[in-house]
């Protein structure tokens, strides 16, 4: 008796079939294995087609952000602040805001850049609707004494972070729409100077300074790489630095704290205006090279005013020390230096808005790490600005991770481009 009969007596037709299996079927067995495997391989090929590096500079600076604003806040329930709030309170919100921001940055990465050069119009005049609802009394939520928040259950929203990646979309859209009249005041410079000038009431009537100066460098510093007349860049510089001294000259709050910033070790600034920036030089001194260890800082412990956000690179330089701080300033520029060459990449495929866009995430990004972190070492006066993608801050982490993923859409495209593909 064979084996196969000795042990499936009762399935001899069936048996005899499998044991006899034709070479036929063998041959299109193989054939479906091998069409299954080409298609793996092809749905791995077009998820690699994206800036690896990129991504994980991001993911780093996002998970170093999160383990730091939980050793930033863990002390806060302590305070009388917040007494009513556990210690793991912004640990949690801030879990929360990460994976909201990563799911909406998933379903961006999916929009063509043409739909936002489409409705970026809309959108920006969208976000202004926004900022005047925010100054509305039964909407607009006020902490501090600034009204910027709107509530929205699970976090409280900032228009002003959503207007930052309205005016690299517009200003994109409106240089390349109006190339030819770049070297035109009237018809170049003066729409855009109207637009971000509403802007920039709305923002001080919040009042959001620091916004205000991230917009304006964001639209502007798209049309000087748009190709703006030279003259037309420096007449708007100087007029720029005398509306900057005017609104500090007139503020009497504004003109004590950059009164502050220049001698901080005075025993009045120290007390009052710059009471924040002597506590942040002594966190970083208290770092030296390699820092107190994670949750040694010893400013965090209701010395430092909000550590967990605008200071939390002086949390960083205490508890990691000089070679935290560095590694930091390394990650933001790998990411700023990636958005310039997917930025020229795109310029160089014909791609004048997505060039332009990821520039203006370029921008947006390192000129916000640099004013924050100036703030914070003492070489800029105090301002209120987070640091993207690390701070506590559920409106600026969504929209950072939004801008990062349509840098990453616009270097997907230009991969697809460059391999001779359609889009």
């Amino acid at each position: 008796m064979k084996l196969k009969d000795k042990f499936f007596p009762d399935n001899r037709l069936g048996l005899d079939r499998f044991w006899n299996f034709s070479r036929g079927e063998i041959d299109n067995f193989r054939t479906g294995l091998r069409d299954a495997v080409s298609g793996v391989e092809q749905t791995r090929s077009r998820m690699m087609e994206y800036d690896q590096l990129l991504v994980w500079a991001v993911l780093s600076l996002m998970l170093i952000g999160l383990v730091m604003v939980y050793s930033a806040s863990i002390t806060l329930a302590d305070g009388p602040k917040y007494a009513n709030y556990s210690s793991n309170f912004f640990l949690i919100r801030h879990v929360i805001s990460l994976v909201i921001a990563a799911g909406v940055g998933i379903w961006v990465f999916k929009i063509p850049t043409k739909m936002w050069d489409r409705y970026s119009p809309l959108i920006f005049g969208f976000t202004v609707l926004l900022l005047i609802a925010v100054l509305i009394p039964g909407i607009g939520k006020g902490v501090n004494g600034a009204k910027r928040w709107i509530p929205l259950g699970l976090m409280n929203f900032q228009p002003s972070e959503l207007m930052k990646f309205a005016a690299i979309i517009f200003a994109a859209s409106y240089t390349v729409q109006r190339q030819e009249y770049l070297h035109s005041f009237v018809k170049g410079m003066l729409p855009m100077g109207i637009a971000v000038a509403v802007v920039g009431g709305l923002l001080m009537a919040e009042p959001d300074l620091g916004a205000f100066v991230v917009v304006s460098l964001i639209a502007f510093g798209i049309l000087f790489l748009g190709g703006i007349n030279a003259k037309l860049f420096g007449g708007l510089i100087v007029v720029g630095l005398m509306s900057g001294a005017a609104m500090i000259a007139l503020s009497p709050f504004r003109r004590g704290r950059m009164l502050a910033f220049m001698d901080p070790w005075q025993a009045d600034n120290a007390a009052n205006k710059g009471y924040q920036l002597t506590h942040s030089l002594m966190a970083f001194g208290r770092g030296e090279w390699f820092g107190t260890g994670l949750g040694g800082s010893v400013e965090k412990l209701h010395y430092l005013p909000e550590a967990h956000t605008d200071f939390i690179m002086a949390v960083i330089g205490e508890e990691l020390g000089f070679v935290g701080v560095v590694v930091m300033i390394f990650l933001f520029y790998w990411i700023v230096r990636r958005a310039f060459l997917i930025g020229r990449t795109a310029l160089q495929l014909d791609r004048s808005f997505a060039g332009l866009a990821a520039k203006g995430v370029a921008i947006w990004i390192g000129w916000q790490a640099f004013i924050n972190m100036g703030v914070n070492l003492g070489l800029l006066p105090t301002k209120g600005l987070t640091l993207p993608l690390v701070s506590y801050g559920g409106s600026a982490i969504l929209m950072n991770t939004i801008a990062i993923a349509m840098l990453l859409r616009i270097d997907y495209e230009n991969r697809i481009l460059m391999r001779g593909g359609k889009l």
